[in-house]
């Protein structure tokens, strides 16, 4: 058991001094939820089997990972791009949906994920998933909300466009980063893109069209130079 917070002591929180100010200012109490960044999807696992032998075990929790370890739809988890046919199928495009999706609130309602039970990882909540015919990506992504330790890889809390598309916000919450000096290699896949000199020839005949026919020239003429000089 904690000895440092007042939940050991049987001492009231609206006491404290520091509570009492933020209800002054009219801010609620707010409990910080703890983000756990690995480097690999493999030591979430190893993390998730250490969480159980703590007294912590039971603590509402949630692991964030990729569909390409998490999507048991039969078409799409043997498919070469699965976010994309995901998607396709989310937007109901083709006339067909997505039947896993629909159940989500079975697996995330489910009585092994909550709080009451052990911690899970990323293997038990795929293989419920299959068992109750729903998602197990989505079903993690619904348990983030009421969480209070979120595992994910680096990249959900370094890239800016998967933090937004994950909804994660980092204000005010604990990171922790384990094995932090892999941080700069994964910080600068995060703002890196690569590109084949095909492409930027293709994108160079582009903007010499547009600037051609003067159609925002101001903007495609300095792109154009920045093709021609990776060129």
């Amino acid at each position: 058991p904690c000895t440092e917070c007042s939940c050991s002591s049987g001492k009231d929180p609206d006491k404290d001094p520091s509570h009492t100010k933020k209800k002054e200012k009219g801010d609620g109490l707010c409990v910080p939820k703890i983000f756990f960044g690995t480097r690999t999807h493999k030591q979430i696992t190893q993390i998730s089997r250490e969480l159980k032998r703590t007294a912590y075990s039971c603590v509402p929790m949630t692991i964030l990972s990729s569909r390409d370890y998490t999507c048991i739809h039969p078409v799409v988890s043997n498919s070469s791009n699965r976010n994309e046919m995901c998607v396709e199928l989310l937007e109901g495009k083709h006339g067909r949906s997505c039947s896993y999706y629909h159940g989500v609130h079975k697996l995330s309602e489910h009585h092994a994920l909550q709080p009451v039970c052990q911690a899970w990882d990323i293997e038990d909540l795929v293989r419920l998933g299959r068992k109750l015919r729903a998602c197990p990506y989505f079903a993690a992504r619904e348990l983030l909300l009421g969480a209070d330790i979120v595992f994910c890889p680096y990249n959900y809390l370094l890239d800016p466009q998967i933090r937004d598309s994950m909804d994660i916000k980092l204000k005010d919450q604990v990171v922790i980063l384990d094995e932090a000096h892999n941080i700069e290699d994964c910080a600068r896949e995060s703002v890196s893109y690569g590109v084949t000199e095909s492409q930027l020839r293709a994108a160079r005949e582009e903007l010499d069209f547009m600037v051609t026919n003067s159609i925002r020239q101001r903007h495609h003429e300095p792109l154009r130079a920045v093709c021609c000089s990776l060129i």
